[in-house]
């Protein structure tokens, strides 16, 4: 009898993993890069911890070293879904109406994170006139710096930009080569740690200017809707994993991102997060994210940044309200 009774409990235990395992390969597998910023991380983490899983998703996270690929391969149709700024996206749409993809979710709000840094040896901004100031490739470097040159009475046109990669500008100010540059976490820490540079400008002057977005790919929303829910789900499990699990998540997301414990916290305290249910709101038609993609368009053209009269980036809701469902 225990022989019998042994023989079922092992079947009914290899059924019970048979059946997980089969669960676990029909799940959805949703490609999501992430590049360096401390926003980007937490669907990262919610693929460390299994918290995609839980929501019915896998999360396959491809690590991006330049942030400026994730833009391009999104332009190629190469990826489905992004994290990027609504700067990146604006310039976007404006460039490659056919690939502007839709936002979903209001990743973050730069509040103090997107800095612009001069060299300890120059005085001040107004020393910038006739100076070569580090950006980024798409525009959101030289709207950040058009925007901090506003206070001191200049313009780009005073100054001279130079395409760098962000990983380059913190060598940069050691070697003296660079006066100043747009940069974000990690990257402005890392140039901070050096000792050769300091903050002049941040976004904190820009409030409601500069957001991080998730953006899906039009005809991919259309096809994985279900799909694109579970994933808005998984990026909320991530941030109350992070407040039930604070010390964990943060060294976990600190050195993924390649800081200190209190570079971290620092730089967080310049991000604001947004819970799901508070975007409703936000993402509804018409509704702040499409004041803001508009008004942020309007001003990227009048510095001449990208042509005017171009289609503004598409908001949809639906992904929200299916996801706050589930709930």
């Amino acid at each position: 009898m225990a022989l019998v009774l042994g023989c079922v409990l092992a079947s009914a235990g290899a059924a019970f993993v048979l059946l997980s395992w089969w669960r676990f390969w029909r799940m959805p597998v949703v490609t999501v890069p992430v590049s360096p910023w401390p926003g980007y991380g937490y669907l990262a983490l919610a693929a460390h911890q299994g918290l995609d899983r839980q929501q019915g998703i896998r999360i396959d996270v491809r690590h991006y070293s330049d942030p400026q690929l994730i833009v391009k391969d999104l332009a190629w149709g190469r990826l489905k879904v992004a994290q990027l700024t609504t700067v990146e996206l604006v310039d976007l749409c404006s460039r490659l109406p056919r690939r502007c993809p839709v936002v979903v979710l209001a990743v973050d709000e730069s509040r103090g994170a997107d800095q612009l840094l001069l060299a300890e040896d120059l005085p001040g901004m107004q020393a910038l006139r006739g100076q070569t100031v580090a950006v980024t490739p798409t525009s959101l470097g030289p709207f950040l710096v058009s925007r901090a040159l506003e206070r001191v009475g200049l313009t780009l046109q005073d100054v001279n930009l130079r395409n760098l990669p962000l990983r380059e500008m913190p060598a940069g100010f050691v070697s003296g080569e660079l006066k100043a540059a747009a940069m974000y976490p990690p990257f402005s820490s890392w140039a901070l740690r050096t000792g050769k540079a300091r903050i002049v400008f941040d976004s904190r002057s820009l409030p409601g200017q500069i957001l991080d977005v998730l953006v899906v790919d039009r005809a991919y929303l259309d096809s994985h809707r279900d799909a694109v829910a579970r994933l808005l789900r998984a990026w909320q499990a991530a941030h109350r994993y992070a407040v039930k699990h604070p010390r964990r998540a943060d060294t976990w997301l600190a050195d993924l991102q390649d800081l200190s414990a209190a570079e971290f916290a620092t730089v967080q305290s310049g991000i604001v997060y947004t819970p799901l249910a508070d975007q409703l709101s936000l993402l509804a038609p018409d509704g702040a994210m499409h004041t803001n993609l508009l008004n942020l368009q309007r001003v990227q053209a009048q510095l001449g940044l990208v042509p005017s009269l171009q289609p503004l980036p598409q908001v949809s809701d639906a992904p929200l309200r299916q996801a706050l469902a589930r709930h």
